[in-house]
This record gives C-alpha cells, structure tokens and sequence, in this order.
C-alpha cells in the first residue's frame, strides 16, 4: 500500500526539508503548533517510538493524546488501515525489534504513513531519552513539489528501492500521483512530463527498473494512459 508513494514521496520530502530546515525545535500538542528553525505550521500526530524496546506507538492509541485533535491523521490511517486489511496501520502497537535496524524501519514505517495520507512531508524529533514522536505536517503553507523532469530518474530508481517490493507499483504511482499521462508497453512504460519531455522507463525480467530515458515528445500520442 505504500510502495506507489514511495518516488513522488521522496520528492516532497525533499520539498519540505528546503521549507523546514534543521534546528531547535518546540511543539505545543494541544494547539497543534510545532516550531523550527522560525516557522510556525499545524501539525497531527502519528504516533512515537521507543528506541530501547523498538516499539511504534500510534497516537490514537496514546492515553495521553485520547481523541485529541492533534492525532486526526493516525485516525485516519488506522481507518484506511482496517479498510484495506493493513495491520501495522489498525494494530496499537507495531513490533519493530525484529528488524535489523528498528530505527530505520520506524523512519519507514512513518513514510509509508505520510505516502498514504498524501501528507506534505512528516517530522520526527527525540522527545525524551528514549521515545521519538512523528508527526506530519497540516498546513497550507507547507509547499507541495512539482513533478520535475530533471530529478525524475534519480526518484525512480531510488523509490524502487526503498521497500524493494514492485517498482512498477512505485513507477506508476510517480506518474499517477501527478497526472502524468502514461503507458505500458511489454516491459516499458512511457510518459509524457510537463514542458514537453518524455520518460522511458524500462523494467529487466525480474520486474526491477533497468533504465531511465529522457526525450522530446513525438508526433505520435501517447493513446491510451493506465492509472496506478
């Protein structure tokens, strides 16, 4: 379920790192304010996780956050969560120990959150010795990338490598996510990008990304367009 987010995902987190640099910060959770490096934005909740047990948390399940506003997106997550048969969105606590490194996986797992939710980025912070909280952004000042031609192979190939699952899932996902009219032909799939280029992406028999091609459009139309 998170594997289509994963390369316009990678996009935007670079969007909202430029917009929020490092540097102190402060959060009032009742007012949904989080603050750093100046900027003020509204923010809900995901959920923390504890480094010594390499435990998740969500926010709904918190005792201290109850049906506080602050944690609407984990609501909404542990909804989409059960819909869709997803238990590590809908289960209280998600067991990351058995992982080789767990703080790596929470970062993960708070990605494939923040891709789902369509969120404009997320925030994670040491809030005690051992507890991280996660949050993601609620705000319209928050900028929201553009598809962009030049970085498109550079995301793609990274994004298939990220959960390393299905990069047609995370290929497909990139163009769908933006509107990009796309087709599939045997093991390549073309798009027609904004300003007037063209992406080729070839896929190897084992359904990895082999190859990104940029060109020019061509006389002929793309025709038929699939979505993710």
């Amino acid at each position: 379920m998170a594997e289509p987010h994963a390369a316009w995902g990678m996009r935007q987190i670079e969007e909202f790192n430029e917009f929020l640099p490092i540097g102190p910060w402060t959060v009032n959770l009742d007012e949904r304010r989080y603050r750093q490096s100046g900027r003020e934005l509204r923010i809900s909740v995901l959920g923390s996780f504890d480094t010594a047990e390499g435990s998740w948390l969500w926010g709904w399940a918190n005792p201290g956050f109850g049906k506080l506003p602050v944690v609407a997106a984990a609501e909404a997550l542990r909804s989409f969560g059960l819909d869709h048969g997803v238990p590590e969105f809908s289960e209280e606590l998600v067991d990351l120990s058995g992982f080789e490194d767990p703080r790596y996986a929470a970062e993960m797992l708070a990605f494939g959150a923040m891709g789902v939710l369509r969120a404009d980025g997320y925030i994670g912070v040491q809030a005690n010795e051992t507890g991280r909280l996660y949050m993601v952004p609620d705000d319209p000042q928050v900028p929201v990338a553009d598809p962009d031609p030049i970085a498109l192979p550079r995301l793609l190939m990274q994004g298939a490598q990220f959960f390393n699952r299905s990069a047609y899932e995370v290929v497909a996902g990139y163009f769908h996510h933006f509107t990009i009219p796309w087709r599939q032909e045997g093991d390549t799939i073309t798009a027609e990008l904004p300003g007037g280029a063209t992406a080729s992406v070839q896929f190897d028999g084992q359904g990895r990304v082999a190859a990104v091609s940029m060109g020019s459009i061509t006389k002929e139309s793309l025709g038929n367009t699939a979505d993710a």
